[in-house]
C-alpha cells in the first residue's frame, strides 16, 4: 500500500466515520486526572521555595489531562497526528522556570498524560512510586535549616570584623561589599539550623554597626 492509500484510508477512518472506544477514553482522562492531582499534592508537599505558587501546580493537573488528551486524539489516525504536530510546533513558551524543580514536576505531568493516554497505566503507577520514594529520601536526607542573607550597615573596618564574628561557628559566605563615604554595606549568605538567629543581636549590638537586615534566600547554599 502506498503513502497516497494510507493517507486516504485514514481520512476515510477519521471523523464521522471513527468509532471511539469511550469506555477507554474516559479511563484514560480519569486516570490522568488522578496522577495529576497525586502530582500536585507531591509538589505542595516537597516544595522549598518562600511563595507557593498555586497556579503552577494546578497548571500540573492541567498539563498531565491535556496531554492525555493529545495521546489519544494523534493515536487515532495519521491525519490527525501530522495536524498536531504542525500545530504544536508554532507555539513558544517563553515563561522562565526559575527553580530547576519545576522542571521535574512538569516533565512527570507531561510523561504521565503521555503515558495515560497510551494505556500504559502500570508505567503510570510504577514512575509514580519510584517518583515519589526518590524525592522522600532527598527530602529526608537533606540539611535542615534555612538560608538567609545578612545586610549589615556599618562604619569602620572594625565593626565589620567584629559583625562577621558574630556568626560564629555557622557556615556562611559573603556575597558581595559596597564601600560608600563613610558607610559600607555587606550581604552575607548564612545557614541557620532550626532559624536559630540569635546572632542578629549580637550584630546589632557591635559598636558601628547601624543596622542589619535578615532575608530569607530561596536557593542552595554550597558550603
Amino acid at each position: 500500500m502506498s503513502v497516497k492509500d494510507t493517507i486516504k484510508k485514514s481520512v476515510l477512518e477519521s471523523g464521522t466515520f471513527a468509532q471511539y472506544d469511550m469506555l477507554k477514553i474516559m479511563l484514560a482522562m480519569t486516570i490522568a486526572l488522578l496522577m495529576g492531582c497525586l502530582i500536585y499534592m507531591v509538589y505542595k508537599k516537597f516544595y522549598s521555595g518562600v511563595v507557593f505558587s498555586r497556579s503552577f501546580a494546578v497548571t500540573l493537573v492541567g498539563m498531565c489531562v491535556l496531554t492525555c488528551m493529545v495521546t489519544l486524539a494523534i493515536s487515532t489516525n495519521i491525519v490527525i497526528s501530522l495536524g498536531m504536530v504542525g500545530a504544536l510546533s508554532i507555539v513558544r513558551y517563553r515563561t522562565a522556570v526559575k527553580d530547576p524543580m519545576d522542571l521535574l514536576y512538569l516533565f512527570w505531568s507531561i510523561t504521565t498524560g503521555i503515558t495515560a493516554g497510551a494505556e500504559m497505566y502500570p508505567l503510570v503507577w510504577g514512575a509514580a512510586i519510584i517518583m515519589i520514594v526518590m524525592l522522600t529520601l532527598f527530602y529526608h536526607y537533606q540539611e535542615k535549616g534555612k538560608v538567609y542573607i545578612a545586610v549589615i550597615h556599618y562604619q569602620g573596618d572594625v565593626a565589620g570584623d567584629e559583625a562577621i564574628r558574630c556568626f560564629g561557628k555557622r557556615k556562611y559566605f559573603l556575597k558581595s561589599k559596597t564601600m560608600r563615604k563613610g558607610m559600607t554595606e555587606m550581604a552575607i549568605e548564612v545557614f541557620c539550623k532550626k532559624e536559630d538567629t540569635s546572632f542578629m543581636e549580637k550584630i546589632r549590638a557591635v559598636e558601628g554597626v547601624n543596622d542589619v537586615t535578615l532575608i530569607q534566600y530561596n536557593g542552595e547554599y554550597h558550603g
